[in-house]
């Protein structure tokens, strides 16, 4: 079957989550959010962003249920934001642009490396994988339709 190319990107998820991220505001609010901040002083103060576009952004972020804002048990006057599992998927895209501004050079020399918190070991860089582990390059990919994605076969019974 002929892909329609114009009808796939038409399609395609990419401008949706961009849409739902919105700027370079909301990816360094996301950042700070996977670092472990939750309150709207600390990412104030952090970012160093005016609260009108804070406030914005971390509303926005909400809205497309990437983070969750709720009270606080001990002061309920006081809301922090948590990331929810839609935001926490975000983290190996958000790793990987890092990992690739640090690759073309778009970061300071000493700026810290993500380590693995068990062994403090720097993790790898994030890579397009087959479904086995093997690695790929971008000749190796191509577009196919959910319903022409070849079933694998089911892994045997493993006897206990």
């Amino acid at each position: 079957m002929k892909h329609n190319l114009a009808q796939d990107l038409e399609q395609c998820a990419l401008p949706a989550a961009l849409e739902a991220m919105g700027e370079r505001w909301s990816f360094l609010i996301l950042r700070g959010a996977l670092s472990g901040i939750r309150h709207f002083e600390e990412f104030q103060s952090t970012l160093g962003i005016a609260r009108n576009i804070l406030a914005n952004r971390l509303s926005r972020l909400v809205e497309n249920g990437i983070m969750l804002r709720q009270p606080m048990q001990c002061d309920r006057r006081k809301v922090e934001y948590r990331l929810t599992e839609k935001g926490q998927d975000l983290a190996p895209a958000m790793i990987a642009l890092r990992q690739w501004g640090e690759k073309w050079g778009c970061a300071p020399a000493s700026c810290q490396v993500l380590a693995d918190k068990r062994d403090g070991q720097p993790i790898r860089s994030i890579a397009i994988q087959a479904h086995d582990g093997r690695l790929l390059d971008l000749t190796d990919l191509v577009w196919v339709c959910p319903d022409e994605v070849t079933p694998m076969a089911e892994a045997p019974a493993v006897a206990a």
